[in-house]
């Protein structure tokens, strides 16, 4: 049986993250995926009619067109071109022009009524070196390279968006943070909500949120070419399910699941460990839906349809309730629902005359609640005519997206809860998180820091501790 250096179960952004950073410093290179196509959350596929290309789950990407090490690849010379659209967020209120999201600080600042200067010292000095400060915010915890700027970061983070939001005067830079912080996934109400919120808003402003042209698996496409002319190696349709189905390797890395990973390789992990992975936390899950659509979403402002992204949930007061009451097990009659617009930018997702409808709402985990009218009764409020639009559409519940994609337990997509517990106690409290008690097993998934989000960070910081690990194993051998 041939043997590698190293092994990954997984073809996430993550896992093909961590497997191009060891075949670029030279190391033989071997990706496992249980699937038929490689993706996992990045896959595009016909769901709806024949034409209509839907995404699975990522859409936009902020943190790939932004990621501190994917932007050093070639990856446009592997196939993949980012599109964007006028804007990266456009926040519709009732009986009022949208908020809209510019990568221009000045445009932005012209709809948020009496609060521009405020919004401007918030963010500006963010924006200073940008790249160097997401460097160090999709970091695990260390001694960054500007520790006043990530100092600022979080005291400023570590509030809850709702306490944050009150700097704000006008409901509309409140209405605008809050939809930015939602993607939590948390209560509004809890300390470090504010940070995702910032984190979003900074992105903006660096560069409007872009979609793949062809549909987001051209990311993880683009991610496995060039793996090949590194010399690595993929199989698909092969899923791991114990030990004996990993090859002979020196180092095994995982981009899966907490769960998975102490099922898979429990045998060679202590039982204190196993446990810790046992108890880490997943949150809430999505209902999503995509539609095959008779042309764009009618929003009653116009403008809304040149953003990628399009917030949709109303009031600050409105997105808080609503993710509050996903904690306590509820479906609100009114989520908080994030719509994304790729064939609006990218003609190629349908045909021509046509588009594509992609949207998502947050659920209790492992729900079956069908909210396909809710999500479309919120679209439809800021969009009327929008159902007589649809020519078809596809749902999937929390459940569903489990079964599609395992690393989604009950329906997350995040990688598990970002709160204090556990945004870089991920997934169990060490000093490499990335490392466990095994000395060749590592894992690289988004349940790791930075978190979840299509930036490939987990699996490049995994793969970094993997090689400074490498000269210290003898040969490659059965893990089991």
């Amino acid at each position: 049986m041939t043997s590698y250096d190293a092994v990954v179960i997984g073809s996430g952004p993550n896992g093909l993250a961590a497997a191009v950073r060891l075949a670029e410093r030279g190391a033989s290179v071997l990706v496992l995926e249980g699937r038929d196509t490689i993706g996992g959350g990045t896959r595009t596929e016909a769901l709806t009619l024949p034409g209509f290309r839907h995404d699975v789950c990522s859409a936009a990407h902020p943190m790939g067109v932004l990621s501190p090490y994917l932007r050093t690849l070639p990856l446009e010379q592997h196939g993949l071109t980012w599109v964007r659209g006028d804007a990266s967020v456009a926040h519709p209120l009732d009986g009022e022009p949208a908020v809209m999201l510019h990568a221009s600080l000045a445009e932005t600042v012209r709809g948020l009524e009496g609060d521009a200067a405020r919004y401007e010292r918030l963010l500006r000095p963010f924006l200073h070196e940008p790249h160097a400060f997401l460097s160090d915010a999709l970091a695990p915890l260390r001694l960054p390279s500007h520790p006043l700027t990530m100092l600022r970061f979080a005291w400023l983070g570590l509030r809850s968006a709702t306490g944050l939001a009150r700097r704000f005067e006008s409901r509309r830079t409140r209405a605008l943070f809050a939809g930015c912080a939602a993607h939590s996934v948390l209560p509004l109400d809890r300390s470090i909500t504010a940070a995702l919120g910032l984190m979003f808003l900074i992105t903006a402003h660096v560069t409007d949120w872009p979609v793949a042209r062809g549909g987001s698996a051209a990311i993880t496409d683009a991610l496995a070419s060039y793996l090949r002319s590194l010399g690595g190696e993929m199989r698909t349709g092969c899923f791991v399910r114990t030990l004996a189905d990993i090859p002979p390797a020196r180092v095994v890395l995982f981009d899966t699941s907490p769960a998975q990973l102490a099922s898979i390789a429990g045998p060679v992990l202590p039982a204190g460990y196993l446990r810790r992975l046992r108890a880490f936390r997943y949150g809430p899950g999505v209902f999503k839906v995509d539609w095959a659509l008779d042309g764009p979403i009618p929003w009653t402002d116009p403008r809304c349809v040149g953003a990628s992204t399009v917030h949709v949930g109303g009031t600050l007061e409105e997105i808080a309730a609503a993710e509050a009451a996903v904690w306590r097990d509820e479906h609100p009659a009114r989520p908080f629902v994030l719509v994304v617009q790729q064939s609006d930018l990218d003609p190629t997702r349908a045909p021509k005359g046509k588009r594509t409808g992609y949207a998502y709402c947050h659920v209790p985990s492992g729900s079956t609640v069908d909210q396909a009218d809710a999500v479309e009764q919120q679209i439809e409020r800021f969009a009327p005519g929008f159902r007589d639009r649809i020519l078809a559409r596809a749902t999937r519940d929390a459940v569903q997206l489990e079964t599609d994609n395992p690393n989604y337990l009950g329906g997350a997509i995040t990688g598990g809860v970002a709160d204090l517990g556990q945004l870089f106690a991920r997934p169990v409290a060490r000093l490499s998180p990335y490392t466990t008690p095994n000395p060749r097993v590592f894992v690289c998934s988004s349940s790791t820091p930075p978190g979840g989000g299509v930036h490939g960070m987990c699996g490049y910081h995994a793969a970094e501790r993997a090689l400074r690990r490498l000269p210290k194993l003898g040969p490659a051998r059965p893990l089991a």
